[in-house]
């Protein structure tokens, strides 16, 4: 990959997505998270194909015929502003792919999603640790908002 390449950027295709559960697992790893569920292909499939209006959108950057990196998203809604926002969920470039503009391609091709869902805001968050991703999204124009994300399993 040259770094003045364009960045090719395409919505997820149903035969990426070995691919994309590859990058989740790495994602999770460099993250130091738990590993995703043995079944994620499944439960992605269904989220991102198996209906006529998919809940989560994913996008890929590609690197010749290789993905290298996804985002997925999906609408949300702010209770205080009274609106429907995209929530990035996840950002992920391998670390070879880093560097080369794909992290500025992804970015735009959800602000275009977010545009074609008449959406005016995307919202996501990044551990407090990541200072390259938080470095990246300042330079955006990115503002942080100062929050603690919580999970919780009820009954579990």
């Amino acid at each position: 990959m040259t770094e003045h390449a364009p960045a090719p950027v395409r919505p997820a295709r149903p035969e990426d997505l070995a691919r994309i559960v590859e990058l989740v697992r790495e994602h999770t790893a460099f993250e130091r998270a738990a590993p995703p569920p043995p079944d994620l292909a499944e439960r992605l499939r269904g989220l991102l194909f198996d209906t006529p209006a998919p809940r989560l959108g994913c996008l890929v950057a590609t690197a010749g015929d290789t993905v290298v990196g996804y985002a997925t998203c999906a609408p949300e809604i702010s209770t205080w502003d009274g609106a429907e926002y995209l929530h990035m969920d996840c950002l992920y470039l391998t670390e070879a792919a880093r560097g080369h503009g794909l992290g500025r391609s992804l970015m735009a091709a959800l602000a275009t999603e977010a545009t074609r869902r008449g959406l005016t805001e995307i919202q996501w968050q990044t551990p407090p640790w990541n200072e390259n991703a938080i470095r990246f999204y300042e330079t955006l124009g990115a503002t942080p908002k100062e929050k603690r994300r919580y999970t919780w399993r009820p009954g579990a």
